[in-house]
């Protein structure tokens, strides 16, 4: 069993940039795919970004393309997600989870506890 930690998040303008973290501890973190999710007040938690085990491959969401950066440290067992361009619509609780099935973005193992987001315009 995998413990994940997010951290990072924050209250920013629109237009800033945020970076979280995602440190994991137990299992072998760094052999799966990993990704991050977000849900929004009255919203379904919806896909991020993903990162395969080595780092060598990302996938992102439309709506995040070109603004987020996902990447990981398997040294120090841990992923980021770098935010820029930030938008309100971007405002949510981010979480990180520890085994992603890369080709369909679905989650399958632990999450953590999440960090706010919050962006004003």
């Amino acid at each position: 069993q995998v413990q994940l930690a997010e951290s990072g998040g924050g209250l920013v303008q629109a237009g800033g940039s945020l970076r979280l973290s995602c440190a994991a501890s137990g299992r072998a973190f760094s052999s799966y795919d990993t990704g991050w999710y977000r849900q929004a007040p009255g919203k379904d938690r919806e896909f991020v970004a993903a990162v395969t085990w080595s780092g060598a491959s990302t996938y992102y969401a439309d709506s995040v393309k070109g603004r987020f950066t996902i990447s990981r440290d398997n040294a120090k067992n841990t992923v980021y997600l770098q935010m820029n361009s930030l938008k309100p619509e971007d405002t949510a609780i981010y979480y990180c989870n520890s085994d992603v099935d890369y080709s369909s973005r679905r989650p399958f193992g632990s999450w953590g506890q999440g960090t706010q987001v919050t962006v004003s315009s």
